[in-house]
């Protein structure tokens, strides 16, 4: 199993940033995806997450402006950020209920 995030940098308060997570390795389309988010010193918190059938739920302190969608297609996940502020600063990872596997994460920084 393989995850490998991409798409993160540094971006002003109110901008946007697009995440990427390339699966490989297991059956995509039939488990949940996912994002979480880690900042030093914190537990890791999910964000976003989006079942094998397209439901999504999201942290409370994201919605509304972030939105998780997958291309089974293609094996992958996307987070799509708008309206960043700067406590959304923070490495996420790709998550997947195939098991515990994470990848390397990709930073997000929300600074002007």
């Amino acid at each position: 199993v393989q995850l490998v995030e991409s798409g993160g940098g540094l971006v002003q308060p109110g901008g946007s940033l697009r995440l990427s997570c390339a699966a490989s390795g297991f059956i995509f389309s039939i488990y949940d995806m996912g994002w979480y988010r880690q900042v030093p010193g914190k537990q890791r918190e999910l964000v976003a997450r989006i079942t094998s059938g397209g439901s999504t739920n999201y942290a409370d302190s994201v919605k509304g402006r972030f939105i998780i969608s997958r291309d089974n297609a293609k094996n992958m996940v996307y987070l799509q950020m708008n309206a960043l502020k700067p406590e959304d600063t923070a490495v996420y990872y790709c998550w997947t209920a195939r098991g515990d596997y994470w990848g390397q994460g990709t930073q997000v920084t929300v600074s002007s």
